[in-house]
């Protein structure tokens, strides 16, 4: 094993640990992917199934082809299908976090979509947290849902289930995560007081612009 795969198997293992601390999941629910090359194979790396992330080291972390063929002593997560299908489709995407967290969860237990009600909406790619249709877990039906419901964004709610977050890389997917649930809270909490105001599509199309600018840039050269 190269230097290079094992600290990524590490970071893996260490994000994987702070998902509990940052409220995004408990016990072995949830997964974790980062896209990866091992010995000259494209494919991506992956938690596997029923571990606690306690638990783990490097050589449980699994490397999956984009066939969906693996190496190593441990099964992939079981839904490592939305993972594989990610990566195939969506070029940007360099880690893929999934989490039952509980604001989340709830809002995709009641099948409900996020509208714009707070403008931090748009650092998801649009003016609205998609919630993809229900599907058993694990399954291929489940996989395309997801992908339709990320069309155009970098993460969404899946039905009765949780949270589903892309990011360039395994801290932006945590961060995502944890906006993303911060936000399921904070419509949540509006919600117990009455409708939330939400903001027009002319307003939402003025903040994505914004955020495609928003951050530290590259100093110029």
């Amino acid at each position: 094993m190269s230097t290079e795969t094992l600290t990524l198997r590490q970071q893996l293992i260490d994000t994987a640990r702070r998902m509990a601390p940052c409220g995004l999941n408990r016990g072995t629910a949830g997964n974790l992917s980062a896209r990866a090359s091992e010995n000259g194979t494209a494919g991506f790396l992956i938690t596997p199934t029923g571990m606690a992330y306690d638990t783990l080291t490097p050589d449980d972390i699994v490397f999956m082809r984009l066939d969906g063929s693996f190496e190593g002593p441990r099964k992939p997560s079981s839904e490592w299908r939305f993972h594989r299908d990610i990566y195939a489709e969506r070029l940007e995407a360099g880690a893929i976090l999934h989490a039952h967290s509980p604001f989340a969860t709830t809002l995709a237990c009641l099948r409900r979509d996020v509208p714009a009600f707070h403008y931090m909406i748009a650092r998801f790619g649009g003016d609205s947290l998609r919630c993809a249709a229900y599907a058993t877990f694990g399954t291929q039906a489940l996989s395309d849902a997801a992908l339709a419901a990320l069309a155009g964004r970098s993460g969404c709610l899946l039905g009765n289930h949780g949270m589903l977050v892309l990011g360039k890389n395994l801290p932006q997917a945590l961060a995502l995560g944890v906006e993303l649930e911060e936000l399921c809270e904070q419509y949540w909490r509006a919600c117990q007081l009455g409708a939330p105001v939400i903001l027009d599509a002319t307003e939402m199309a003025v903040v994505i612009d914004k955020f495609s600018t928003y951050g530290q840039q590259e100093a110029p050269r």
